[in-house]
């Protein structure tokens, strides 16, 4: 029962978001405790759900404080000269703006954070986008693609996890999967490249037509050749707005003495966070203090800067408090250890030696529905001593079990993707039907790539 109610509520709660029925906050609140009381949980579904908010409250910190800091920067004018030297170096042309984005990702993400390789991109891009009339669904398809291939990097999480859950290095999961990242990574710049050119096409359609307008007088097509806000798949009025306007070079919040202190605590702030010296929530709230007191030393300036960002935050940290229900009635109701049971005892004794890539393409779908810590510390440990007794080894069984993440990412549990949809102006609804098939893509690559070289075993 646990498992047919499992995955009824992943499918209810998938239904809701992909029709556009529901707001992700309501689908996954309302779901999971439907579901719970089917499951019994009873008054109980209350500690469940207070579970689940206590873990992921380090999240909702983080990604408040962080949405503060990087305002402020973007406020005070720290990213524009990276804007405009980019600007002059894509010309106006999509392509080039679609994969300077997938490669600035990349770059970014080998901090191992997410939520900052985001913010910072989008910080930077997403105006260029809106300028040059290039839907920001682009962008959060291409940043996504690449900060999901990047997070098997053994600080960016999955690979510590599993290395952890089976008592492994994680240089020995990781190391040896390395041209499966790089075969990723290319797969990446290659759809970037499609997208990119599919722009170009379009909008120069939209040039084409507005020139025809302008010439002939038949009409008006409704569409401009240069779009200013929104973007397609986005909301015209949504986060994405306020870029434009933040970019405004007359902006009363400009700095521009403080350009350099704002620089370096920005670099200060990356380098003591690839460090690991403090809890990244924790780095996060004293930079943002530091950013506003410096930036804005009087009272009401500093309420001003914050309340300017107060829409990004109340949408991503509501969406991570919803988030935790999910995940506690997952965990307190039983239906994760249920589910994972009920997929071994489906799998066929003659399918055994392949239990290595069956568990790469399990990774696929249930790290989507589930947490990192969910899949590694609970299913990953009893696929593995399944395994075991083919012959398979933990640690070919860790690295199929990363080659899931590219899909992974792009899954309303994770924080940062709600971050990056929402700081883009993006539906998630739109973000996941351009995106779900191309991370599916990827993550098969890396799998076989794995299998061709001998570090995931096949059969």
């Amino acid at each position: 029962m646990l498992v047919i109610l499992g995955f009824l509520m992943v499918a209810a709660f998938m239904f809701l978001i992909l029709t556009k029925r529901a707001t992700p906050v309501v689908a996954l609140i309302l779901v999971p405790v439907i579901f719970g009381l089917f499951a019994g949980a009873g008054l109980g579904i209350g500690d469940m759900i207070t579970d689940g908010i206590k873990s992921l409250a380090p999240t909702a910190a983080l990604l408040f404080f962080a949405i503060i800091f990087f305002g402020i920067m973007i406020d005070v004018g720290l990213f524009d000269p990276l804007v405009r030297g980019i600007l002059r170096l894509v010309r106006n042309d999509p392509m080039k703006l679609v994969v300077g984005t997938a490669v600035l990702a990349m770059v970014v993400s080998l901090d191992g954070d997410g939520s900052t390789t985001f913010i910072i991109v989008t910080s930077a891009l997403l105006p260029l986008y809106l300028k040059l009339g290039v839907s920001p669904v682009i962008l959060t398809v291409v940043a996504g693609l690449a900060n999901g291939t990047m997070n098997i990097i053994p600080w960016g999480g999955p690979t510590v996890r599993a290395a952890s859950a089976l008592g492994i290095s994680p240089s020995e999961v990781f190391v040896p999967m390395v041209p499966s990242l790089i075969a990723g990574l290319v797969i990446v710049l290659l759809f970037s490249i499609h997208l990119g050119l599919m722009e170009r096409r379009r909008l120069g359609s939209l040039v084409f037509d507005q020139e025809m307008v302008s010439v002939g007088g038949g009409g008006d097509t409704g569409r401009p050749a240069r779009r200013t806000g929104g973007g397609a798949g986005g909301d015209s009025d949504g986060g994405a707005g306020q870029f434009i306007d933040g970019l405004d070079p007359q902006r009363d919040t400009l700095r521009p003495k403080l350009l350099w202190f704002n620089a370096a605590l920005t670099v200060a702030l990356l380098v003591v966070l690839v460090m690991d010296i403090l809890p990244i929530p924790v780095l996060f709230m004293i930079a943002a203090s530091i950013a506003l007191t410096v930036n804005f030393p009087k009272v009401k300036e500093q309420g001003e800067a914050i309340a300017r960002h107060s829409a990004s935050i109340v949408s991503v940290v509501a969406m991570v408090l919803a988030a935790a229900v999910l995940t506690g009635v997952f965990s307190g109701t039983g239906m994760v250890e249920a589910m994972a049971e009920w997929l071994l005892g489906v799998i066929p004794s003659s399918m055994g030696p392949f239990l290595a890539v069956i568990t790469g393409v399990l990774s696929i779908p249930l790290t989507f529905f589930m947490t990192n810590d969910a899949f590694y510390f609970g299913i990953l440990p009893v696929l593995t001593e399944t395994a075991a007794q083919y012959g398979i080894e933990p640690v070919e069984m860790a690295r199929a079990s990363i080659t899931g993440q590219p899909v992974h990412l792009q899954s309303p549990l994770v924080p940062a993707i709600l971050l990056l949809v929402t700081l883009a102006g993006v539906s998630l609804a739109d973000h996941h039907k351009k995106v779900l098939w191309r991370a599916t893509v990827v993550s098969l690559a890396m799998l076989a790539v794995g299998v061709l070289l001998g570090q995931i075993p096949m059969g």
